[in-house]
């Protein structure tokens, strides 16, 4: 949408968003935030810092395009945690000003006297989205942002995110330690106004779309990590969401009297599936 236009203005609304409260009433702080499209894995991008040697290299026909951070390093803001959240409050009114944005009379508007407001859409039942969604309204409107929420069931919610109907909204970005060609459905150019696409951003850029295609075309491991890590530094620094958190382990509840068995199988097949299997002992 026209207002998200501007990196400035999408980074001024990563400000706003109070991380550390939100996950402290939500999930009482026990989970981290998401800092990298591939958080808590090897094709993470180190975004915070430099960019260094191979991935480097691999950003440089692309620098004139890529926004500040992506070469320098980029690290998403951090709050004290308290309702008032002033210090980054400030850098967003900062950027919002330098995007052509004033506030008069507690709105925040453009040079027109267009009032910078916008809806987000989430699905009925999606109870956690729509406490932190409520809160960051209240956020919003320090800046003088006029937000309002609205909750639709799933088959509203998918119809409307398939013809790209909303400003904004949430989406799991389900990725796997091999990405493929499903990336070019969450990032790539030409998908970003095809009906239900998975690049919901409206992603546009030349170095996200060539470096996917270097990553599809890479024939050693080593390269293809390097392609991601590449990659991840220009999705993160694009400030095309306001990311959120995500689980770092993984928790299994099983009863106690379950156990392995003594003999465990040889991987492979089992012909005739004699008694012996192991399943098949008490």
């Amino acid at each position: 949408k026209p207002i998200f236009a501007d990196w400035r203005v999408r980074e001024a609304l990563i400000d706003v968003f109070n991380f550390e409260m939100v996950n402290q009433i939500i999930n009482g702080g026990a989970v981290p935030r998401i800092t990298s499209y591939y958080s808590n894995s090897a094709l993470a991008g180190d975004v915070a810092n430099p960019a260094q040697g191979d991935v480097l290299a691999l950003l440089a026909p692309y620098k004139a395009d890529l926004l500040p951070g992506a070469i320098e390093g980029y690290a998403l803001p951090v709050s004290d945690g308290k309702p008032t959240n002033r210090a980054n409050l400030r850098k967003a009114n900062a950027l919002l000003e330098a995007a052509g944005w004033t506030v008069q009379d507690g709105v925040l508007q453009d040079a027109k006297g267009t009032p910078f407001s916008f809806e987000i859409l989430l699905s009925n039942g999606a109870d956690d989205y729509i406490a932190a969604a409520n809160i960051y309204i209240q956020a919003l409107a320090q800046v003088g942002i006029q937000a309002k929420l609205t909750t639709v069931d799933a088959a509203q919610y998918t119809e409307r995110t398939n013809l790209y109907d909303f400003d904004m909204t949430q989406q799991l970005i389900a990725l796997s330690l091999s990405p493929g060609t499903e990336q070019l459905r969450y990032w790539d150019a030409a998908n970003g106004q095809a009906p239900g696409s998975r690049n919901w951003a409206g992603i546009n850029s030349a170095a996200v779309d060539g470096l996917v295609q270097t990553m599809l075309s890479s024939t050693d491991r080593a390269d293809f990590v390097t392609a991601v890590q590449a990659l991840d530094r220009v999705l993160t620094t694009g400030r095309y969401f306001v990311p959120l958190w995500y689980q770092n382990i993984g928790r299994i509840a099983h009863a106690k009297q379950l156990h392995f068995p003594e003999k465990l199988p040889i991987y492979g097949d089992w012909p005739g599936f004699q008694p012996e299997v192991w399943w098949y002992q008490e």
